[in-house]
């Protein structure tokens, strides 16, 4: 059976219209784990009262994204999970997202598969996968080459977030549970992946599976949308952060060959910078 394994916290509006998605699905043998680390916003009574089928595991506040999915998928993982997928509460399944990712994933079993994100506002595609290059650590993302008639199927790609990934819980088994000492927050995923694909496994962006999100919900997009000092530095230090530039060093030291080292961590280093000065 399918276990999605989703951490909370004080979102409790996201987190009803996410389970809502979910309840809708055109498939329906699977089922949700939710770790609300601590909301103190109603969210855990809410889900409670509203959503039964729900396994609801409780935390202390502490837990942030990458211990709280372990958690999860070691539930999962005790109560049989075949697979499991990681899906975060602010996003909305379109209603065959299950069953369009299940299709894919009894194709490629032993493959890692991400979910085509759209931008809720206005049903634009947002995010469709990308290649990284070790050397320089920037992106082609696919949606910057492919042509809309081909935005479908499979698209093998060579990391990818957390955000709608699905997997089989034999992979666990093999490159272990996100690393969330050295990634409590952000990262946490791209390591995961990376981590698996560099030990052989293919990773796919499926085009056929659409889930809408909020592109402006992520903490780390809100301290760049306000330009101070203080916001500087927690873009490049805090768990919040998505500039983390601690973060980028734990990652090329651990997932890449020491040759990519210096140019990797230089380029990445002055782009993590720049980024704050982008407007958003």
């Amino acid at each position: 059976m399918l276990f999605i394994i989703t951490p909370v916290f004080n979102r409790k509006s996201f987190t009803e219209k996410y389970l809502l998605s979910l309840q809708k699905q055109t498939y329906s043998n699977f089922k949700v784990i939710i770790i609300d680390d601590g909301s103190t916003d109603g969210t855990y009574e809410m889900i409670s009262e509203k959503f039964k089928d729900v396994i609801l595991i409780k935390g202390d506040g502490n837990l942030w994204w990458a211990e709280a999915t372990n958690i999860g998928i070691k539930k999962a993982l005790e109560l049989k999970a075949s697979s499991i997928m990681t899906l975060n509460d602010d996003t909305i399944a379109e209603i065959n997202y299950i069953e369009k990712m299940l299709y894919w994933h009894n194709k490629h079993p032993n493959a890692l598969l991400g979910a085509f994100a759209m931008n809720i506002e206005n049903k634009s595609p947002c995010y469709g996968g990308q290649i990284r290059n070790n050397w320089t650590g920037k992106s082609k993302y696919l949606l910057d080459t492919l042509k809309k008639e081909n935005q479908t199927g499979i698209h093998e790609v060579n990391v990818f977030p957390g955000r709608g990934l699905l997997f089989s819980s034999d992979l666990i088994k093999k490159i272990g549970m996100f690393d969330h000492k050295n990634f409590p927050q952000m990262v946490a995923d791209m390591d995961f992946t990376t981590r698996a694909f560099n030990q052989g496994y293919k990773i796919f962006c499926n085009y056929d599976a659409k889930i809408y999100t909020y592109p402006g919900e992520s903490a780390g997009i809100k301290l760049l949308k306000e330009k101070n000092i203080k916001n500087f530095y927690n873009h490049l230090f805090s768990i919040k952060g998505s500039g983390n530039l601690i973060w980028l060093y734990k990652f090329a030291f651990k997932n890449l060959r020491f040759y990519y080292w210096p140019s990797f961590l230089v380029i990445g280093t002055i782009s993590k910078i720049l980024t704050y000065f982008k407007k958003y």
